[in-house]
């Protein structure tokens, strides 16, 4: 893994003086800390400030509503980055808690994100009554809902197709558990977990718009925030307003495209499992200047230098400690009585996760029938085919544009470095905002909703696929391209025995994310309205919409729980499957 040719310049200027490179980056610092408190100090305001209070729509406005919006959605992408490093890890290192924690990541990005408002919105309040605090990390926690499932399956996938030498050479170099993850497998994804942490931040956008009004009762408290900008537009009808907030919007995607992922990506790079060194690296001006800093290169050199110690030092009081009483015999000297007990360990698992499941489906089944009859499960459940068709047939259009144009931008840092701030603002664009324009075009044309609704669904989740291959492509490893060239391997051979595998396990991560996107959006684009004109596309996203509006709770639980079984039977049929071929078969090393 090669280093940064800066690397070695601060470290060759002895003392902690400041240079003329630590002049421009210690303000940067300094003011990034300063707006962080100014955002807190918001925060903190008695919530009675806020309450009743409207929005404006004078852009002078915007600059502190970029500010506020921002600090939830990094928050909220803070936030993310821990779930998955805790849960995605135990997702792919037990086999026991895979069984739980892969099906329900696959439930809880299915479930459609304003309804975990619902019911967590006065449980945030309660931890800080008359404070806005409350609130605002109730909007933290639905912006959180939105980044966390595509971040933990791109880190769950990175583990499971650790390349087959770095772990033997873990073992043989004696890692413990912990600098193993730490020292390799972090290491190995980050380039991955990096691309789907942008795509975290720009997919939170659209759903910042409805999480920062937020309703207890029959009172709402709005946030401010260039959501509750966009909202405030939207029901005036004010379209300078909102071409104003994209403008917002655009300036603030291109600053943390500069100041935070473009220097992450550049950092990343010399994580790539690469036997030659690349001709084409990333580069950020940003990480040139800190990297050229004295005073700073100094202070965190000291500081990951007493991390370091602080690591050794631990790792070499663990095994002071006492071990178990019990001893387990060798691997040669197993006999048919462990193999035994790792059976009835294994059935025990099963039949508690299959009793766990079974009270589950008996609590939804007993709230259901008090209101729905089996004829309509029936029902839904071909409304629910009818929005899996729309599923299929629309990641399969999306892989077809978005594949090969990744891999392009990817073998490509030159072209990624343009692309990126462009593919984040499409990412991060509203896809509700482009609803009127579809209800309008429909109704001029005479065109049939069930297939012109249809692209709506993908609008917001099509770039989980092209972020992911980018990803893939990105860290493809050099040595293996410089041996396709050597063997002139082209065309479609080349597609399918050295791209394809390559990026499989990154596609695979970006299309489940992607069709979890689109079932999730589908419960707005199957319902879609401009004035007093109402659009409706026959499907399970529409029934949710419809019985959510009217408050008919057991047809809600209904339409979700079918939901959810579809999106659980199409990962396990298709995705899993494949998850498990690149596993076995596409692992470098």
């Amino acid at each position: 893994m090669s280093g940064h040719p800066y690397l070695a310049l601060g470290r060759k200027a002895g003392g902690l003086l400041p240079n003329r490179w630590d002049v421009l980056a210690v303000p940067l610092i300094l003011g990034a800390v300063m707006l962080l408190l100014q955002g807190l100090h918001q925060a903190a305001v008695p919530i009675g400030e806020i309450e009743g209070g409207a929005v404006s729509l004078d852009p002078s406005n915007l600059p502190d509503y970029a500010l506020r919006t921002t600090l939830r959605m990094l928050a909220a992408l803070a936030a993310s980055l821990v779930f998955t490093l805790i849960y995605a890890t135990l997702a792919a290192k037990s086999r026991y808690a895979e069984m739980i924690l892969v099906p329900v990541l696959d439930v809880l990005q299915s479930v459609p994100v304003l309804g975990y408002i619902s019911f967590t919105v006065v449980f945030f309040l309660s931890l800080f009554p008359g404070s806005v605090m409350g609130a605002e990390l109730a909007c933290v926690f639905a912006i959180f809902t939105s980044q966390a499932w595509n971040m933990a399956f791109s880190f769950y996938q990175s583990l499971r197709t650790v390349p087959r030498d770095l772990d033997e050479a873990s073992h043989s170099f004696r890692f413990s558990a912990w600098q193993r993850f730490w020292r390799l497998e972090v290491p190995f994804a980050m380039p991955g977990l990096i691309w789907n942490m942008m795509m975290s931040m720009s997919g939170g956008w659209f759903f910042v718009v409805a999480s920062e009004a937020i309703t207890v009762g029959d009172k709402t408290i709005t946030l401010p925030g260039i959501g509750a900008y966009v909202a405030t537009a939207i029901d005036q009808r004010d379209l300078s307003a909102v071409g104003w907030a994209i403008l917002a919007m655009t300036v603030v995607i291109l600053i943390y495209d500069q100041f935070l992922f473009r220097p992450l990506v550049a950092w990343s790079d010399k994580f790539r499992c690469d036997q030659t060194a690349s001709q084409m690296k990333p580069e950020s001006w940003v990480l040139n200047v800190f990297l050229r800093t004295r005073f700073l290169t100094n202070l965190t050199s000291a500081l990951g230098t007493g991390l370091v110690a602080l690591e050794d030092l631990w790792l070499r009081l663990v095994p002071v400690l006492p071990a178990l009483p019990v001893k387990l015999p060798a691997v040669d000297d197993r006999v048919w009585w462990w193999r035994a007990l790792m059976v009835a360990m294994d059935v025990c698992w099963y039949a508690l996760v299959v009793a766990g499941g079974a009270w589950v489906c008996w609590q939804v089944v007993d709230y259901v029938a008090t209101a729905v009859t089996l004829d309509e499960v029936g029902q839904v459940a071909l409304l629910g085919l009818y929005t899996l068709i729309r599923v299929v047939v629309l990641i399969a259009v999306a892989t077809v544009i978005w594949v090969p144009l990744g891999v392009m931008i990817g073998l490509r840092p030159w072209l990624a470095e343009r692309v990126q701030p462009l593919a984040q603002f499409l990412a991060a664009f509203p896809a509700n905002l482009l609803f009127p324009v579809a209800v309008v075009g429909i109704v001029t044309f005479h065109l049939n909703p069930d297939i012109w609704l249809s692209p709506l669904m993908i609008l917001g989740t099509q770039w989980y696929i092209l972020f992911n291959v980018i990803a893939g492509a990105t860290a493809f490893p050099n040595d293996l391209r410089e041996a396709a060239v050597t063997f002139r391997i082209q065309g479609w051979q080349w597609w399918r025995t050295v791209m394809l595998p390559g990026i499989l396990p990154y596609y695979v991560t970006g299309a489940i994310t992607a069709s979890g996107g689109a079932w999730n959006a589908s419960i707005v684009a199957e319902v879609v309205s401009w004035g007093d004109t109402k659009l409706h596309a026959t499907g399970i996203g529409a029934y949710i919409a419809d019985n959510t509006a009217s408050g008919d709770y057991p047809h809600i639980v209904l339409g979700i729980a079918v939901m959810s079984a579809y999106v659980i039977l199409f990962n396990r049929t298709l995705w899993r499957p494949l998850y498990r071929y690149a596993e076995r078969k596409m692992r470098l090393g």
